[in-house]
C-alpha cells in the first residue's frame, strides 16, 4: 500500500509561534504548470494588529540587548540557514527560479546576515558624533531604534529581499512585522522556522503572508507603528503610504530596487534608516 506524503502547512509567524490566520482564509500558490504547490494563510487586519502588540512588548528588551548579543543572534541565523540551504534552494526552484539562481540567492542571503552581524557593534561609532557647541558643554549624538517597523517585502528575490530588509532593522534594536512576497511566500515561513531556532526572542520578527492590497493601508496607518518600509515601485501605493503614515508622523522608507543581489543593497546606512538621533548635553563647568 502506497503512503501519502505529509505536505508542509505554511502558517503565520507571530510572537515566536506559528498560528493560523484568525480569519481561517487561505490562498493557493501554483507552479508554472498550474499545479498546486501550497496553501498559504491569508493574513487579516486582526493578525497584523496582534503582531504589532507582541512586537511592541518585545521591542524594549531587544533594544537593550547588547550589541554583541544581537550580532551573535544574527550570525546564528546565518549558521542555521546555511545548514538548511538545500531546502531553501528547493523552495525557490518550486517558485520558478533556476537551480543556479536559487543557489546564488540563498548564499547571498546567508552572506548578508553575516554582513549585518558584523555591523552590530560598529554602526554606533560610525554614525555617532561629538558636536561642537558655543557653551560649556559636551554635546553628543547617538542612535536609538525608532521602535516597531512594518515592512512590505520585495515581490521578487523573495528570500534575499526579505533578509535584506529584516537584518538592518533588527540589528539596530527595532522589532518588525513583515508582509512576505505575495506570489513567492514559501521561503518566508521556512525562514521563520530558522528564526524560531536561532535564539531570536519571540516578537522581534513577525512574518505574515497575504494580500498586499488588503494590508498595506493598515500597516501604514496603525498608530503604534513607528516606521514603514515599502519595497516596490507602484506610485499609487507610495502615495497612499505617505498620506496614511503622516497621521502619526510615521517614518517612511521606500526601496525601489529590482536587484537585491547588488552590493549597494547592503550598507550601514540601511541600519541608520530605522534609527533616531538622540542628542545629549553634558556640562563641563559648574
Amino acid at each position: 500500500m502506497s503512503r501519502l506524503d505529509i505536505n508542509k502547512t505554511y502558517k503565520l509567524y507571530i510572537g515566536g509561534k506559528f498560528p493560523r490566520t484568525e480569519s481561517g482564509r487561505y490562498y493557493t500558490i501554483n507552479n508554472s504548470d498550474g499545479g498546486l504547490i501550497a496553501n498559504m494563510c491569508l493574513a487579516s487586519r486582526k493578525d497584523f494588529r496582534n503582531a504589532v502588540v507582541v512586537a511592541r512588548k518585545a521591542q524594549n528588551s531587544w533594544a537593550n540587548a547588547s550589541a554583541l548579543n544581537k550580532g551573535q543572534i544574527l550570525y546564528r541565523i546565518a549558521e542555521i540557514l546555511e545548514g538548511r540551504k538545500e531546502q531553501f534552494i528547493t523552495e525557490l526552484i518550486a517558485q520558478g527560479e533556476t537551480k543556479k539562481e536559487a543557489q546564488k540567492e540563498v548564499e547571498a542571503a546567508i552572506d548578508r546576515l553575516v554582513y549585518y552581524a558584523g555591523w552590530s557593534d560598529k554602526y554606533q561609532q560610525f554614525f555617532s558624533a561629538v558636536n561642537p557647541v558655543s557653551s560649556s558643554h559636551f554635546n553628543f549624538s547617538s542612535l536609538e531604534p525608532v521602535g516597531v517597523v512594518s515592512i512590505i517585502a520585495p515581490e521578487e528575490q523573495s528570500l534575499l529581499g526579505l533578509v535584506s530588509v529584516i537584518a538592518p532593522a533588527i540589528v539596530g534594536g527595532n522589532t518588525v512585522i513583515i508582509l512576505a512576497s505575495e506570489s513567492k511566500p514559501l521561503t518566508a515561513i521556512s525562514f521563520a522556522e530558522v528564526l524560531n531556532s536561532s535564539d531570536v526572542p519571540g516578537g522581534v520578527v513577525n512574518i505574515l503572508t497575504g494580500n498586499k492590497t488588503e494590508l498595506i493601508s493598515h500597516m501604514a496607518s496603525h498608530m503604534d507603528v513607528n516606521a514603514i518600509v515599502y519595497c516596490g515601485k507602484d506610485e499609487n501605493t507610495l502615495k497612499e503610504i505617505s498620506e496614511l503614515a503622516s497621521n502619526n508622523v510615521k517614518r517612511t522608507i521606500f526601496y525601489k530596487k529590482s536587484d537585491w543581489q547588488n552590493n549597494l543593497c547592503e550598507s550601514p546606512y540601511f541600519i541608520e534608516k530605522t534609527q533616531e538621533v538622540k542628542t545629549t548635553w553634558h556640562p563641563t563647568e559648574i
